[in-house]
C-alpha cells in the first residue's frame, strides 16, 4: 500500500464516519456505531505498520530533493528591469529637484540573483536647469538623489557632459 493510498484510507473512513454520524439519530445505537468507527480508522491507521516493521523500510524515498535551477533568462530580466526602474527614478526625481533631461545609466552584472551595481553614468550634455535650481551645486544634487536610490560609494559616480 503505497502512503497517498493509506492517507485517502484514512480520509475516506473519516468521512464515511462523519456522514454516518449526521444521518444516525442520537441514542445509544448512535454511540455503537461512532465506538465501531473509531476502532475501524484505528485498524486503517495501524495496518501498513506490520508490513513497514519487517521490510526494510527507507525513509529517503518518502522524501524526495528537489534540485532548485535557477532560470538565467529569468535572472537577466528581473534585473534588467530593476535597473531600468532605478534609471527612471533617478531621473524623475533629479527632474523634480529642477535639473531637466539628464541620463543616467547604471552598469552592473545583472547575471547574478543578487546584483552586484559596479558604477553609474550621469550625463549631463542635454541638461536644462530650471530657475529654482540655478543656484544648487549639480554635483553634490545628483550624488545625494542617487544615494537615496541605491547604496554606492562618490567615486563609482561618473559624470560627463558638463
Amino acid at each position: 500500500m503505497s502512503i497517498s493510498g493509506w492517507i485517502l484510507s484514512i480520509a475516506g473512513i473519516s468521512i464515511l464516519s462523519v456522514l454516518i454520524d449526521l444521518f444516525l439519530p442520537n441514542g445509544e445505537t448512535n454511540s455503537h456505531i461512532k465506538t465501531v468507527f473509531n476502532y475501524v480508522i484505528i485498524f486503517v491507521i495501524i495496518a501498513p505498520l506490520p508490513a513497514l516493521i519487517k521490510s526494510d523500510f527507507d525513509t529517503s524515498s518518502l522524501f524526495t530533493e528537489t534540485e532548485i535551477v535557477l532560470q538565467e533568462d529569468y535572472i537577466y530580466q528581473l534585473n534588467r528591469d530593476k535597473l531600468t526602474m532605478l534609471e527612471t527614478g533617478i531621473e524623475k526625481t533629479l527632474d523634480s529637484r529642477g535639473l531637466e533631461n539628464v541620463d543616467v545609466s547604471i552598469s552592473a552584472d545583472i547575471f547574478t540573483t543578487v546584483m552586484q551595481i559596479e558604477t553609474i553614468y550621469v550625463d549631463f550634455s542635454n541638461l536644462v536647469i530650471r530657475t529654482e535650481a540655478e543656484h544648487i551645486d549639480i554635483e553634490n544634487e545628483a550624488v545625494d538623489v542617487i544615494t537615496s536610490f541605491i547604496e554606492i560609494k562618490k567615486e563609482n559616480i561618473v559624470f560627463s557632459g558638463y
